[in-house]
């Protein structure tokens, strides 16, 4: 039988190719960026050759590790979906560790599910609504749902919406003896604004060409509580217009016949490019951009 070079070696030369980083490849495969570099060290003494140029921050492949590449990553890549399929065999299940945040989850996430365990119903999710999803992920969880204007290039990013910011409050604050009709009443108000979303009543501002400051702005980390809020007549909330009709809560509607306002945030889906090679990672991506962009 012929010798062959270390798998270990060949997986952290696959993954340095495909981000182009020893660090982000070691992030991925859980290993010290002085341990990776060794098994690439490793794998090249062993083919005879240098697999990359050294740049700047950045490992890029040069002619024989582009070829060394186009023969090695099909098989690695048959090799983990023949594990999985032996792992998930006999009745096994598929987990994935997903964060997101409350109010995507209730509304968006929640009320699909059932579509999801038909679909796949060996596809398991253990749901974490923890904050600061982005920094965990490849860390505790292995993809998250997040709020935000632009996510770090290391990470693969999928978008998953566009959307409009609105004012929004207590259908009540229009009637009675004085009714809010007018932007520049948002004086005697209180703005909700969430943590993940800080600049959309400065956007709105803008738009609707607004030059007043509101009587004072309280910050949320719970989407549900904002609208929860607003409904209880306690101020206005800035959000998106699929949190009002999502929410499909009488009480609430969109004040001042709200100008048109791009939202500056999306909601993703982010992960490591290596985990977005994993089974379950990838039934759950390819389902939910699916959905997405049916609704």
């Amino acid at each position: 039988m012929r010798r062959l070079p270390s798998l270990s070696g060949i997986e952290a030369f696959v993954a340095v190719a495909r981000t182009g980083s020893v660090k982000a490849a070691a992030e991925d495969l859980s290993l010290s960026s002085p341990a990776l570099s060794r098994r690439l060290q490793s794998l090249e003494r062993f083919v005879g050759k240098t697999l990359f140029e050294r740049r700047h921050h950045a490992l890029v492949l040069n002619g024989d590790g582009e070829r060394l590449l186009s023969l090695v990553a099909p098989a690695i890549d048959q090799l983990s979906d023949a594990i999985e399929t032996v792992a998930g065999a006999g009745g096994g299940i598929m987990r994935l560790r997903l964060g997101v945040l409350p109010l995507f989850a209730s509304q968006r996430l929640m009320p699909r599910l059932p579509e999801l365990r038909v679909a796949h119903p060996m596809l398991h999710l253990d749901i974490d609504t923890g904050a600061h999803a982005v920094a965990r992920v490849g860390d505790g969880i292995d993809a998250a749902i997040v709020l935000a204007r632009d996510i770090d290039p290391a990470l693969y990013a999928r978008r998953l919406d566009h959307n409009e910011v609105f004012a929004i409050a207590a259908r009540t604050l229009t009637a009675g003896g004085l009714p809010i009709t007018d932007p520049k009443q948002l004086a005697q108000l209180t703005v909700f604004l969430h943590r993940d979303m800080p600049d959309t009543f400065e956007e709105w501002r803008k738009a609707v060409k607004l030059d007043v400051e509101p009587a004072a702005i309280d910050l949320y980390d719970s989407g549900q509580l904002m609208l929860d809020a607003a409904a209880q007549e306690l101020g206005v909330a800035f959000m998106h217009g699929s949190h009002l009709s999502d929410a499909d809560d009488d009480r609430l509607m969109r004040l001042f016949g709200d100008t048109p306002t791009s939202s500056p945030y999306s909601y993703w889906f982010v992960c490591r490019p290596r985990a977005l090679e994993t089974r379950p990672v990838r039934l759950f991506h390819d389902w939910l951009v699916a959905t997405m962009a049916e609704d």
